[in-house]
């Protein structure tokens, strides 16, 4: 008989009841080490005091209203990402993949505008994640995702990521935009390379594309700087966001330049939930924090910490750990063999890490995650890696 719950999750058969900071405990009081914080959601760790307030505050108040209406919140939040980013225009979405797929729309609504509708081809780059939706498994094509789901959209020309050559030699007349996420998540924790960027942008300005960079999960201070195209010195002209912008409460964004997002008019889009009161106040909140001085530094800070931790770790176990790659706290641990083993063993020592493609072990913990924190992690994966020594032999 079929699970309550459809059963699409492969679950580990761990219940929580509790979190604080880095750590989640079960029903006995059981202390895991979380280094997924909810899949590089929870930005300021679990139970946050000031986002809790934030959050019961408006629940007081009101917590719908419908896009009907003006939402203040929406006012403030569009004002301080603008404030930060490349960005004159924002629509909020409940998901990254909503974000997403607004940022698709806005792409072929801008060359439709323009008397170019044949324009409405993206080239995309293998390896990619950027949701579910039927949309989002057809740019991906990958058949874990996209079997049993036919037809699927057309309009997405794939090639490999960081290929400058093959970026350009994919571009045709019916292309509209280049994108990719500026690290990959799913793909393995692989950063575009800034020359690849860069490529990136001079063709967009050469062809007269759109650049659109999806920063989900890289964005919002997760790589050291708020947005990890910041690094490259180039500006998108549309982007997704999500995750850590609410700190975990559902909320994502397309941003987007007044010129690309022109033809965006009354009744081209729009969504019920999106930009709701609820996720506007923890928004908010979280943006204030992370625009406070000292939060980027500490990222950079203790991300280099884990970077040198976690390569002495490789230089330990080499049979196991091949590389250590990534941006920030953006961590990817590339295993000599598939991740599933040590995740296992992972859990086993009370530490929450997540896979990146079959054979890269993901660590995106808080942005406060501490240097004791970190050395802890290390311990555990140290352990995790000395059991799996043993299990082979």
């Amino acid at each position: 008989m079929i699970n309550s719950v459809l059963p699409v999750y492969k679950r580990a058969d761990i219940q929580f009841v509790r979190g604080e900071g880095c750590n989640l405990f079960t029903a006995d009081g059981t202390r895991y080490l979380d280094f997924v914080a909810g899949i590089a959601v929870c930005a300021f760790g679990h139970a946050n005091p000031r986002l809790i307030k934030a959050l019961t505050e408006q629940a007081n108040k009101v917590w719908i209203v419908s896009n009907m209406f003006v939402v203040p919140g929406q006012q403030r939040v569009a004002e301080k990402l603008k404030q930060v980013s490349f960005a004159d225009t924002v629509f909020f979405t409940n998901s990254g993949v909503e974000a997403w797929e607004c940022g698709v729309k806005i792409i072929r609504r801008h060359f439709w505008g323009k008397g170019q509708p044949e324009r409405n081809r993206i080239i995309v780059a293998q390896g990619l994640f950027h949701g579910r939706t039927i949309a989002a498994i057809s740019a991906a094509k990958t058949p874990k995702m996209c079997d049993g789901f036919g037809p699927l959209v057309d309009g997405f020309d794939q090639v490999p990521f960081n290929d400058i050559e093959a970026l350009e030699k994919a571009i045709t007349p019916q292309t509209g935009a280049i994108h990719f996420e500026t690290v990959q998540g799913e793909g393995g924790i692989t950063p575009a390379t800034t020359a690849y960027l860069k490529a990136a942008r001079a063709l967009c300005d050469k062809h007269g594309l759109l650049l659109f960079l999806d920063e989900i999960q890289c964005g919002m201070g997760r790589t050291g700087t708020l947005w990890a195209y910041e690094q490259a010195g180039v500006k998108p002209d549309v982007m997704c966001i999500a995750k850590s912008l609410g700190g975990g409460f559902p909320v994502g964004a397309c941003l987007a330049t007044e010129a690309a997002a022109a033809e965006m008019t009354v009744g081209s889009h729009g969504t019920t939930y999106g930009g709701n009161p609820l996720a506007m106040a923890v928004a908010e909140e979280v943006l204030n924090m992370i625009t406070e001085p000292g939060v980027l530094a500490h990222v950079n800070t203790v991300s280099a910490y884990a970077d040198f931790k976690f390569r002495q770790l490789m230089q330990e176990f080499p049979t196991l750990i091949k590389d250590v790659r990534g941006k920030g706290l953006m961590l990817g641990l590339q295993l000599t063999e598939e991740y599933a083993d040590m995740h296992r063993l992972l859990l086993k020592h009370k530490l929450i890490g997540a896979g990146a493609g079959k054979d890269v072990l993901r660590f995106v913990p808080p942005l406060t995650v501490r240097e004791a924190e970190i050395d802890e992690a290390v311990e555990k994966t140290r352990a995790a890696c000395q059991e799996r020594l043993h299990e082979r032999h």
